[in-house]
Parts: structure tokens; C-alpha cells; sequence
């Protein structure tokens, strides 16, 4: 395929690793992001629009200008924690930023949306794997406002044929093997690269949040899945819109959980190094285990996880983070 893709968010973590993959899949990236969490570095595919979501104008000038065939849309805050000691933020960045963006779009003439949401929206599942038609219930601002762009989604394709794929995937990780992108969020909030920072002396341990769950060793478990398999399955939902596929939301993971000290233990191995670590108290809102069942996206985009191993992340991730280091 080819064509101009307007990436909302591109110069972010998965954005940016979305933009590589649409240029390797024939496609022209053009990153649009205020860089408030993004890092200009990371605009590598394509040109960057610097500006926010919310600017309507900006929007409709930039569709104007690129008319791109489709939109991937990254753009949004993604710390659970801080978008409960902050709920405004979320809402007013996440929800009403991209109502501003879908009614560009409609203006644009509506060209299809592929959106990343979160396994958030389902709070505490009632049984795992996690399947789509599970019930909703998100237990954090942060998830509360991907759900609510969903629905707006579905709605909108109800009213105006908006046709879109939104993408749930579990957690993220680590890096572009060729070691040119990877994750740096700040502050950082997501596990392995908490615990590659406290190898490598950047923090002075990770913390293990509840080590009392009913789970094997008793820490929390999740579904991680490498972040170019991630980009991969956007690009995939690109092709299944552009060939005129209906409105989906699909699960993206691994199907395999691996627990905080799981990942722990595979750190020191690949790293060769003791990871330093304080166990404490559980977290309000967090799931005991967290796994998806991505049957569905594996059938209907016809995708499946090239890099499936924890290892594999976490090796990638590490490979990143001494790039940064330098000699």
C-alpha cells in the first residue's frame, strides 16, 4: 500500500515505532504531536506537525495539507496514577482533544481511524484471558477516558460511517531492535525499564508493589507484548480499513502472563546484573492478573506477535538503554 498517514502522538514511544513500520510498509508518516511528552528525536519517517489535538485548526490545516488516506491516533496521557490524582488533565487532553480531532476529520471528508486504546478499559475482568465482550469497568480516569473515545467511536461511525479499528493492547515493551527508537517516558512508570534504570544504578531499586496476590509467587501479573509487534498490528488494521474493513475493537497481547518478579528475574539474567528491589504494599486499582485473548485480531488483521518472548523485550530494551548510555 501507499499513501500519507497522519500519526497523532508520532513522537511518542509506540507512535514513533508505528511511523517506522508504515514507512517499512510503503507508507508516508507524518507525525503530528506537541513534543509536551514526545521527543522531537524521535520524527525520523517522515515530517513533523508540531501542535495539539485540541487545535482544531492546526487539525483541518494539516489534513488540508497532507490529505492523508488514513489517521493513527496516539495522542493522549497514559500514567494510571497521575490521571487520578489529576482527572481533569485526562479528560480534557484524551477525551475532549480527540472529539476536537474526529470532527476535523468528518470535515476532512472522515478518512479511517486507527486508535490506541488500552486493556484499561476493563477494570477488574471477571475471567482470563481477557476476551473483547467482556464488561467494562475501568477503575482509573486514564482507562474511563479510553472507553469514552470508543464509545464517541462507535457512535460516530453510527451517525457519520466514521470507520475505525481501536486497539486494546495489554503492556507494552521493549525497544526497535535497530536500537533507533525506544521507551522514554518522564517519569518513567512502566516496569522493565524501572527495573533496567535501577540495574544500571539510575534509581536506587524498583519497587514490587503487592507481593501477597493470588498468584504463583504472589506479585501481580501482566501480558507484555514487544512494541514492534505492536506497531506491526496497527499497520495490519490500516490495511484491513483501507480494503473497506468494518469497525472493530480488538485485544492486542501475547496470551502469556509473566509476574513482576517473573520480569525481575529475567532482567538479572539478560542483563548479567543483581536487580535491587523493595517489596511494598499493593496499589489501589491494580489487577491481580491481566492477560489477553487476541484471538480475534489475530484472525480478522491476520496478525500474530513476531517477538513474543519476555526475554526478547527485555533484551531490546536494554540494548536501547545502553545506546543512550554511549560508550
Amino acid at each position: 500500500m501507499s499513501g500519507t498517514v497522519l500519526v497523532t502522538g508520532g513522537a511518542g514511544y509506540i507512535g514513533a515505532h508505528a511511523c517506522k513500520a508504515l514507512a517499512r510498509a510503503g507508507y508516508q508518516p507524518v507525525a503530528y504531536d506537541n513534543l509536551s511528552r514526545g521527543h522531537r528525536e524521535f520524527v525520523r519517517w517522515g515530517p513533523l506537525v508540531e501542535g495539539d489535538i485540541a487545535d482544531r485548526a492546526l487539525a483541518a490545516e494539516a489534513l488540508a495539507r497532507h490529505r492523508p488516506v488514513a489517521v493513527m491516533h496516539f495522542a493522549a496521557y497514559i500514567a494510571a496514577g497521575e490521571s487520578v490524582s489529576d482527572p481533569a488533565l485526562y479528560f480534557r487532553n484524551n477525551v475532549i482533544g480527540s472529539l476536537t480531532l474526529f470532527e476535523a476529520l468528518l470535515h476532512a471528508g472522515g478518512p479511517p481511524l486507527v486508535f490506541s486504546s488500552s486493556a484499561a478499559v476493563y477494570g477488574f475482568p471477571d475471567t482470563m484471558p481477557i476476551v473483547e465482550t467482556a464488561m467494562q469497568h475501568p477503575v482509573n480516569p486514564y482507562g474511563e477516558t479510553k472507553r469514552m473515545v470508543e464509545r464517541a467511536l462507535h457512535w460516530l461511525d453510527q451517525a457519520h460511517g466514521l470507520r475505525h479499528v481501536a486497539l486494546r493492547y495489554f503492556n507494552a515493551a521493549g525497544a526497535d531492535p535497530e536500537r533507533e527508537i525506544g521507551e522514554a517516558h518522564e517519569p518513567e512508570s512502566h516496569l522493565i525499564p524501572l527495573v533496567l534504570d535501577a540495574i544500571a544504578g539510575r534509581r536506587s531499586g524498583v519497587d514490587i508493589y503487592g507481593t501477597d496476590y493470588s498468584t504463583p509467587d504472589g506479585t501481580a501479573i501482566r501480558d507484555y507484548i514487544h512494541v514492534q509487534d505492536l506497531a506491526e498490528a496497527h499497520v495490519r488494521a490500516l490495511d484491513y480499513l483501507l480494503a473497506g474493513g468494518a469497525s472493530a475493537a480488538l485485544n492486542l497481547g501475547t496470551g502469556v502472563g509473566h509476574s513482576v518478579r517473573e520480569v525481575i528475574n529475567v532482567a538479572a539474567r539478560v542483563t548479567g546484573r543483581n536487580v535491587p528491589y523493595r517489596e511494598a504494599p499493593r496499589r489501589a486499582g491494580d489487577p491481580p492478573i491481566l492477560v489477553a485473548d487476541s484471538s480475534r485480531a489475530q484472525s480478522v488483521l491476520r496478525w500474530r506477535p513476531a517477538l513474543p518472548a519476555l526475554e526478547t523485550m527485555v533484551a531490546s530494551a536494554w540494548h536501547w538503554q545502553e545506546r543512550l548510555a554511549g560508550p
